[in-house]
């Protein structure tokens, strides 16, 4: 790009947006759009640009077009597979929506909530909330991820087992498509059979096929009825089997069930100092369990305790301890969530987020576990996810007598071996993080052809110039 043609598109940009909107790469304030969590990549961009409602996308979406520019949406920033790591620092803008974080409107008639992609989930649970209602999207990174990210991405979290990922709560969506035109499909419609389901193209496309500026929610009751239980089990067969009982026992109210291995646990026991494990930790395998219902009364408790007692009577568990207050159900979850930070506070580790069909769970732990002990001796799998909907957290620490970069060179040969058991047992190799650029390769590797071909199609039938968040997700050759 000339100088002068340059100089007359960023004055251009300056006019849409407002001109302390329009960030260079190398201004103090950009740093943190150009943040990449694992630091996998190292983001650049031509700039960053912060536009305040739908109209100022599409306009921003346009001028790129017209100069030859290709767009990275992004919201929250908060990836971890490189979704929004912009990597051409002469031709590409990077689109933050974090300054639309409007909540246009709460229907309560229709149980709908419609909402800027700029606006955090907490904000937006916050609101729902307010006027009475559930939105039943359960991610640890509520105060700093946006609805934006949680769509492209179709985050998952820590509920899914009862209300779905969030492709799940969408009734509707605005998009700026890849050539600056608006979609307004804000409907809050639950049944429309006239076409393809436009909605779920975009959600999960990580911004490839276009900006999702807006949304349509939909609401649920809040919870009036809670507990929280956590259990030791013997080995994953009987997790499996005791996550069955407790759904069929309690009429499918069970909303989180998370598997936890013993090195999982003793990190979380070892990092954070206030938590503490509710029962004797001797275990291999551990168990949190939730259930909950809007239905008034408090007879959820009591049906919850029947199954937790016939579960041990049964062999699945071998010990439990039950919470049904808010400091004691906070307590459990404590434990859970400490994981994450804990793994990192003890070294390097290789990460893998999968999924497998939720009865295959443990025929993938019993071939993968000595097939990566097998390449790195000494290695630690730090295993946890989301038992109920089969979304395991497979992440490998270091062994504790080599260094980080060391095990780093084992990353590429782990992966493979994970993977190649995912596939060879029907699952994904990207749950509920998505694929960004991290994963692209391996995506083309492991999947079919007729099914590359095919999001190949979609991608050229949408941004037939390629512009959309190029890199991320499927390449076109």
């Amino acid at each position: 790009m000339a100088n002068a043609d340059r100089a007359d598109w960023h004055a251009a940009l300056c006019a849409i947006v407002g001109h302390t909107h329009v960030l260079d790469s190398d201004d103090e304030a950009a740093r943190s759009y150009l943040k990449e969590w694992r630091g996998t990549f190292s983001p650049v961009a031509r700039c960053i640009v912060r536009p305040e409602s739908t109209e100022q996308v599409a306009a921003v979406v346009r001028l790129a077009a017209a100069h030859d520019l290709s767009i990275v949406p992004q919201s929250g920033n908060t990836g971890t597979v490189g979704g929004t790591a912009a990597d051409d620092a002469n031709g590409q803008i990077l689109l933050n929506v974090d300054r639309m974080e409007v909540i246009r409107e709460i229907d309560p008639d229709n149980a709908t909530m419609t909402v800027e992609a700029g606006c955090t989930l907490g904000k937006a649970q916050r609101a729902a909330a307010d006027a009475g209602f559930y939105l039943p999207i359960a991610l640890a990174s509520r105060e700093m991820c946006c609805l934006g990210g949680n769509l492209g991405s179709n985050a998952g979290g820590l509920n899914v087992i009862r209300y779905g990922n969030t492709r799940d709560q969408v009734l509707g969506l605005e998009v700026v498509t890849a050539d600056g035109r608006v979609w307004d499909n804000l409907s809050g419609l639950r049944k429309d059979n006239s076409g393809y389901d436009l909605n779920d193209l975009f959600v999960g496309s990580e911004g490839t096929l276009g900006v999702i500026t807006a949304c349509v929610l939909g609401l649920a009751s809040p919870p009036r009825q809670r507990a929280v239980a956590f259990c030791a089990v013997s080995d994953v067969e009987a997790a499996v089997r005791f996550q069955r009982r407790i759904r069929q026992d309690t009429g499918d109210q069970v909303t989180g069930c998370e598997l936890m291995s013993a090195q999982a646990l003793s990190l979380a026991l070892a990092y954070a100092p206030d938590a503490e494990c509710p029962i004797e930790a001797s275990q291999a395998w551990y168990l949190l369990i939730e259930v909950a219902s809007a239905a008034r009364g408090r007879w959820l408790s009591g049906i919850f305790a029947e199954a937790l007692t016939a579960g041990r009577d049964a062999g699945e568990i071998t010990a439990y301890a039950i919470a049904d207050d808010e400091p004691g159900m906070d307590a459990l979850w404590h434990l859970r969530e400490s994981i994450p930070p804990a793994q990192s506070a003890e070294g390097a580790s290789i990460k893998h987020d999968i999924s497998l069909p939720v009865s295959r769970l443990p025929a993938f732990l019993q071939v993968a576990l000595p097939d990566v002990a097998a390449v790195v001796p000494g290695i630690r799998p730090c295993v946890f996810g989301h038992v109920g909907d089969g979304n395991l957290h497979f992440n490998l620490t270091r062994p504790q007598d080599i260094t980080d970069a060391d095990f780093r060179e084992y990353e590429a040969h782990l992966h493979r071996v994970v993977h190649d058991h995912v596939v060879a047992m029907r699952g994904s190799v990207a749950a509920e993080h998505g694929v960004g650029r991290l994963k692209v390769d391996e995506i083309q590797r492991v999947k079919s052809a007729v099914e590359i071909d095919m999001l190949r199609a979609i991608k050229r039938a949408l941004d037939p110039h390629g512009r959309m968040n190029p890199g991320a997700v499927v390449r076109l050759t």
